[in-house]
């Protein structure tokens, strides 16, 4: 899945104006160094190369968990695993599915801050199945299609447009042909920790997301009483408006 998508993410960070590779610059000594990014089902950690880029090249120290999603639980032991590793307090940050992994891992003494990516933020005992039945299907939600073992997939004839509307056609494709399939008991587990009662919250918000519905982006922000960015973004705004995540998550490293 890599190159391709990597290519693409790199002429977008370039195109909006990261730095190139250099030594790293010193950051303010108050600001959060270490950034945890959490990524969503279907795709992998490299959905966050083009944010990583941007953040890397200002100094931060930037992991990206590889989440198994095999269930909730794997994928919070896989995300604590990264956050046991950090020297000193962390900025978690979940896109999608990854918005119940970091309500779970955020839960964690060493985190400081929790941003949110077009992403789900439920409250304890929630699950995603319950959440998701609440309103009308998205054309993104209506195209999951499970397979003989129960493990979950968007129809790869519409995961381009509702998923990655707004990148390249050809990545789109790519990345509906290679998807990471996710445990559907993932989407049933009742989430045990909401962390954002306890931790400071920011939302970034794709008002043109065709997967998770706008509104309920709106409501879990209003809920947790987060910090709101809107970005006219698909649901893959974490790599089509890399810059603006990336000044999202500078803002909750204090740098800001």
């Amino acid at each position: 899945m890599k190159s391709l998508l990597m290519s693409a993410l790199m002429l977008t960070t370039a195109m909006l104006g990261a730095a190139p590779a250099r030594a790293q610059p010193a950051l303010p000594d108050q600001t959060i160094k270490n950034i945890v990014l959490v990524h969503g089902a279907f795709v992998d950690e490299t959905s966050w190369d083009g944010v990583a880029a941007i953040l890397t090249a200002k100094g931060y120290k930037v992991t990206a968990v590889k989440n198994p999603l095999t269930s909730l639980a794997d994928d919070v032991a896989a995300t604590n695993a990264v956050l046991d590793a950090q020297n000193g307090p962390v900025v978690l940050v979940g896109h999608s599915w990854g918005g119940v992994v970091i309500g779970e891992a955020g839960d964690n003494a060493k985190v400081a801050s929790l941003v949110y990516v077009s992403a789900f933020a439920p409250e304890k005992g929630e699950t995603i199945t319950a959440l998701a039945a609440s309103g009308p299907a998205t054309p993104g939600a209506a195209a999951i299609r499970p397979d003989a073992k129960g493990y979950l997939t968007i129809d790869p004839a519409v995961f381009p447009s509702a998923v990655a509307g707004d990148l390249p056609k050809k990545i789109g494709e790519h990345l509906a042909a290679n998807q990471m399939p996710i445990n559907h008991t993932a989407f049933d587990a009742p989430a045990e920790v909401a962390a954002w009662h306890d931790k400071p919250s920011w939302y970034v918000l794709s008002s043109k997301d065709l997967v998770l519905d706008p509104h309920a982006q709106a409501f879990f922000a209003e809920r947790m009483k987060a910090k709101v960015t809107t970005v006219e973004g698909s649901h893959a705004s974490l790599a089509s408006h890399a810059k603006e995540v990336a000044a999202v998550i500078e803002a909750a490293a204090g740098a800001k």
